[in-house]
């Protein structure tokens, strides 16, 4: 492998910091102070952004309901569904989808435009709309309903119909991410590597994930999100069974209709659960280094 772009692919094998230009002009604009209209702007944005979580939590605090909360079984159970059911969410979009973004990234193909917007086209439906179409989709009279019974699956009010409807809400927040990360990858760095005798395999896992690395943790972490506070398609297509399809953005419905103190504690474990990832995903950062083995 010889050249710069053989230095790229060698450094990324490696797991070496990059050097050079790159990492000197990156950050120069964050020496640039800026004004006070900018400051006030972002302050207000910001403000109102934190301000009915702060008034959630502290509403839970004061009237002590998150702690009696915590000892009820439905909010145990609601819990563990939406982390459990966001796992295997999580684990279908990646190996799925990584494949379909690699490929609306790097390939040109009649009908892409389509495909991009099929991927796009969850973001911007409505959550009822959504479920209508799962349930239309998967049904038991459904277009593919009716095979899926033949083979003894049934989807509907089932748990695996609430894996079904998080994949379909969230899988284009990972596919959108991992597209525009695989794009940004230096195609002549994967073409060093592959000049010096590296397979496909070795190309993607050490240097295509690699450098996309930053792009799919973002996405990753926003699919899930997505996921934890799916509601609309859930209740329709998988509806709102305790204990089997009540995930916490249905327990905090239910609870609401019966009891508002009950809704708040329920709301807030489901604030904290997807605030603490989320911070915990920006101090630490996603690994820069990251690849599989080969």
């Amino acid at each position: 492998m010889t050249g710069e772009a053989g230095r790229d692919a060698a450094g990324v094998m490696s797991g070496a910091p990059r050097s050079g230009s790159d990492a000197r002009d990156g950050p120069a604009w964050r020496g640039r102070r800026p004004g006070f209209a900018l400051l006030l702007l972002a302050g207000l944005m910001l403000v109102f952004l934190a301000l009915p979580v702060v008034a959630l939590l502290a509403r839970a605090v004061q009237s002590g309901a998150l702690v009696s909360a915590l000892a009820g079984r439905a909010v145990i159970d609601a819990l563990f569904l939406s982390l459990s059911s966001t796992a295997v969410s999580l684990l279908i979009i990646v190996v799925l989808g990584l494949p379909l973004a690699l490929v609306l990234a790097r390939t040109t193909f009649r009908g892409k435009a389509l495909a991009e917007a099929l991927v796009d086209l969850p973001i911007v439906l409505p959550p009822s709309v959504a479920g209508l179409a799962l349930l239309f989709a998967f049904g038991r009279h459904g277009m593919a309903g009716e095979p899926l019974q033949l083979l003894g699956l049934t989807l509907p009010f089932t748990t695996l119909a609430v894996v079904v409807a998080q994949v379909f809400v969230a899988a284009p927040f990972f596919i959108r991410a991992a597209r525009a990360g695989f794009r940004a990858v230096d195609v002549d760095v994967e073409e060093a590597a592959r000049v010096d005798g590296a397979s496909e395999t070795m190309v993607l896992g050490r240097i295509t994930v690699p450098l996309a690395a930053p792009a799919l943790g973002a996405g990753l972490v926003l699919a899930w999100a997505r996921a934890l506070g799916e509601f609309g398609a859930t209740i329709l297509f998988a509806g709102n069974i305790e204990g089997r399809t009540q995930t916490l953005p249905l327990l905090v419905y239910s609870q609401f209709q019966d009891s508002l103190e009950a809704a708040i504690a329920a709301a807030t474990i489901l604030v904290l659960a997807a605030l603490g990832v989320l911070v915990a995903v920006r101090v630490l950062r996603w690994p820069s280094g990251f690849s599989w083995p080969s």
